[in-house]
């Protein structure tokens, strides 16, 4: 058979399918008698099948309530002992009291033999258990009574270890009994740290104690046990060696090399229980590597300056981490061809392993003495092992790859080296935690401004001065990620090289033209490799290489991009610098406009038209403009864009639409003086125009060269302080009907609302408005004779638009002028007149109301026959 198990764990397997079969074998015994029973008396119909006996209505098992009436009576029997012990019973004194415990003691140890014999396992335990308890308070007693003046620490070491002992061979002479054992081991847990303490041991002799302690727990939970036994010891072993690396971690803080040989025993421990359990492996294994670090660091620590500290534990971590260091991708095609192959068969002497099975067990079953069976090669996740790293992508014998990491597979598990890797990788993120505060301050800083603009002033810096190992700790990491050929790890050694010169200019204390220039030249690395992201692929999967260069170029942009903005608030302490950092930001992001492809070329082409409205502004700035003054040099801007909207296609819509908003920001500018303000919507227009030209953008282009003009207007007339409306409405009117007349030559059909309806209203609606409040004629005549030309035209041409604008505004002026004289006739006219009008019109409506109808729906017809 293959052995594919430590034969300890084989034991165990063996030992519980040996207790499944007993268990079986004792049922089917049981329904053997019963049916002997049934068949050897004689019945008339089929006998029933054998079911336990049920209770209506139950909601516990017999079993069930049978433990809880022995658990409870155990329990009461504990705690009377207790109080029989501790206070007192009539007037026996503690050795009267410890004799009669005694004697119930033995006859407690005693009478589960009995039970047993009778098969009442449970019964027998709770007295064992009261037994126990017993045993417990014989120990009080004793000291009490014959050994007052010991030393109660010591005593209760003393007295745990032979009550570990006792409890142990009792357990294992009632070997039916569950609770012993599991006790002894509980008990044994105290003899060591308790003995320390007696002895008046400090910290690391406790912390010794309680390893040596575990190091027995583990020894028994790795052997075959009862299962409760080895959670017990399990329990104590973890919380023990929990306490040893906690107190060992403290310990290397203050005195390393006290702290030092019990870390690096722990770690020897948690390795021996990674290896030989490798369910846990991968968290004990870890814990070991951090039992390493600590210890190791805190050596190196101890040995350098202060300011070195973080570097020696990163030092310590770089070499744990590259223990689980990946091979080479793989492609595809050659990780399924390498799946089909397989090692020789068990015929051929070694265990056969194919598709899914394990490496490490297929390397324990080789292990006595067959020939090793090459592992498959590195998978992303690190499983296999490291091809071509330092044999330059050899094979083995087997025809699969050997690398630099197939040495340290043999003799440390893969789980294994996972963990100590993860231990390594956690030491290296909390030294780069530790290295981002001069990030954050060479980042930051600048935009928090408390200096005015090209004032010349610089401002002090927020952040205390910090060790300058942090870029030594950004350099060592970032070199380590660089060199694994992952995706993952060269993101972040992009991010850890771009940290590394943001917080250069911090732990150095540069001057402002030093700290200036790094910036900049941080700003021009960054945007090169988004240029050039196949710098940092190489060594990828060919496969994933278009993804992971468009992954590291936006890495590369966004950090280029967070450095610019950085450099420029920086610059902005002097003139020279503002406009150098401006002048080169346009190059950078024109660059990287003209150069790369996607998304990154819209970004970039946005950030150059911003970076160039900004070299505007500092120019006009500089040259002492008002910012009524600095809205004409801004629109160079939306010009600019809409030229360059006519060449480069692929980016054109994103930066016509930021020269937009760079025009808005002009009209902006121009608000406060009406004049400045009409030439600027008046070139707006302009450029609108210019743009209208390209048929792509002619329906948008035209619309808002229009309102551009026609605001110019309004603007330049209410400057001229001219208030008459129709100098605003006419010239809305009036191109608005040549539209609609265009509209009605292209498409006949068209509604001369749509076509005609805007322009007149625009027109009509404010004249009404200014016939009703204006004293002159002259304007209800022109209103009138336009709406009477509407009118007319409308029923000539069969337009409903013009016809029923016109006629509703011809009416309304009518009214306005015949209202005068209908007042003074009203008042002429008798009281009762108005009433017999009214009369007599109801009374000729009524007559004729059929014919209204009639010409009421004929007029409605004709209506709906016009446009």
């Amino acid at each position: 058979m293959n052995n594919t198990l430590p034969p300890a764990e084989e034991l165990v397997l063996v030992d519980r399918e040996l207790a499944r079969l007993d268990e079986r074998r004792a049922q089917l015994l049981a329904r053997r008698a019963w049916l002997v029973q049934a068949l050897s008396r004689p019945v008339a119909a089929p006998a029933a099948p054998f079911r336990p006996p049920h209770v209506p209505g139950a909601e516990a098992s017999p079993r069930g309530a049978q433990n809880l009436l022995l658990t409870l009576g155990g329990t009461l029997l504990t705690i009377a002992a207790i109080a029989f012990t501790l206070v007192s019973w009539g007037s026996m004194g503690i050795g009267g009291r410890a004799a009669v415990l005694a004697l119930v003691t033995s006859a407690g140890l005693a009478a589960p033999v009995p039970l047993l014999r009778r098969g009442l396992v449970s019964t027998a335990e709770s007295v064992a258990a009261l037994g126990l308890v017993l045993m417990v308070l014989d120990a009080y007693a004793l000291h009490r009574v014959a050994l007052p003046g010991t030393d109660g620490l010591g005593y209760a070491a003393a007295a745990s270890a032979v009550l570990a002992g006792a409890w142990a061979a009792y357990g294992s002479a009632l070997s039916r009994l569950r609770i012993p054992l599991p006790a002894a081991v509980a008990a044994a847990q105290l003899p060591l740290p308790l003995g320390v303490l007696a002895a008046g041991g400090g910290m690391a002799a406790f912390a010794w104690a309680a390893l040596v302690t575990a190091v027995v727990d583990t020894t028994v939970v790795l052997r075959p046990r009862p299962p409760a036994v080895r959670a017990t010891a399990g329990a104590g072993g973890a919380a023990l060696g929990a306490w040893a690396l906690l107190t060992g971690g403290w310990l290397s803080l203050t005195s390393p090399w006290t702290a030092a040989p019990l870390l690096l025993a722990a770690a020897a421990l948690c390795l021996y229980v990674a290896r030989s359990a490798p369910a846990v492996a991968v968290a004990v294994s870890g814990l070991g590597g951090l039992s390493v670090l600590a210890a190791t660091g805190g050596l190196l620590r101890a040995a350098l300056p202060g300011d070195w500290a973080v570097l020696a534990y990163v030092l310590c971590a770089l070499p744990l981490a590259a223990l689980r260091r990946p091979g080479p991708p793989v492609a595809p095609a050659a990780r399924g061809a390498w799946a089909t192959w397989g090692a020789p068969t068990a015929s051929a002497g070694a265990p056969a392993w194919g598709p899914g099975t394990d490496p490490e067990r297929a390397r324990a079953a080789t292990a006595g003495g067959h020939p090793k069976t090459p592992e498959r090669p590195g998978t992303d996740d690190g499983a296999g092992t490291e091809a071509g790293t330092a044999g330059g992508g050899a094979t083995g014998a087997g025809g699969g790859p050997a690398g630099a990491d197939s040495a340290s597979a043999g003799r440390l598990p893969a789980a294994v080296r996972t963990g100590l890797a993860g231990a390594g990788a956690l030491g290296s993120a909390l030294g780069v935690l530790w290295a981002l505060p001069p990030v954050a301050a060479g980042l930051l800083e600048p935009l928090a401004r408390t200096t005015g603009v090209w004032s010349g002033r610089h401002a002090e810096r927020a952040l205390a001065p910090y060790p300058a190992t942090a870029a030594l700790v950004l350099l060592l990491v970032g070199a380590a990620l660089a060199a694994l050929p992952r995706l993952w790890a060269r993101g972040g050694a992009l991010a850890l090289g771009w940290a590394l010169l943001t917080a250069l200019p911090v732990v150095l204390g540069l001057p402002y033209a030093g700290t200036l220039a790094v910036q900049l030249v941080t700003t021009t690395a960054a945007l090169a490799l988004a240029v050039r992201p196949a710098l940092l692929s190489r060594g990828l999967l060919p496969a994933g290489a278009t993804e992971a260069a468009n992954v590291l170029g936006w890495l590369g942009f966004a950090a280029g991009c967070a450095s610019g903005v950085s450099a420029l608030a920086l610059a902005l302490d002097t003139r020279g610098a503002t406009f150098t950092a401006l002048g080169l930001l346009w190059a950078l992001l024109t660059g990287v406009a003209v150069l790369d492809t996607g998304a990154r070329r819209t970004a970039a082409a946005v950030g150059g038209v911003l970076a160039a409205t900004g070299l505007v502004l500092a120019t006009a700035a500089s040259a002492d403009l008002g910012r009524h003054h600095t809205a004409l040099p801004l629109l160079l801007v939306p010009a600019g864009t809409a030229a360059l909207g006519a060449k480069a296609r692929p980016v054109a819509l994103a930066v016509e639409t930021t020269g937009a908003a760079v025009g808005l920001l002009a009209v902006g500018f121009a608000v406060s003086r009406p004049a400045h303000l009409a030439l600027v919507l008046a070139l707006g227009g302009v450029i609108a125009l210019a743009t209208a030209l390209r048929p792509e953008r002619r329906r948008f282009a035209s619309w808002a060269a229009a309102g551009l003009s026609l605001a110019a207007v309004w603007v330049r007339l209410a400057a001229w302080e001219v208030t008459t409306p129709e100098a605003y409405t006419l010239p809305v009117t009036v191109p608005a009907l040549v539209v609609g007349l265009l509209r009605r030559r292209r498409d006949p059909e068209a509604s001369s609302w749509t076509a005609y309806g805007p322009g007149l209203a625009v027109t009509f609606l404010p004249g009404l408005v200014a016939v009703w409040t204006d004293p002159v004629w002259i304007r209800p005549l022109v209103l009138g004779v336009a709406a009477l030309g509407v009118t007319l035209l409308g029923a000539r041409f069969r337009l409903r638009a013009p016809l029923l604008l016109g006629g509703w505004t011809l009416t309304l002026v009518g009214l306005h002028e015949l209202a005068p004289y209908v007042v003074q006739v009203v008042g002429a006219l008798p009281r009762w007149l108005p009433p017999a009008l009214a009369g007599l019109l109801l009374l000729g409506v009524g007559a004729t109301y059929e014919h209204r109808l009639r010409d009421a729906r004929r007029l409605r017809e004709r209506l709906s026959r016009m446009r």
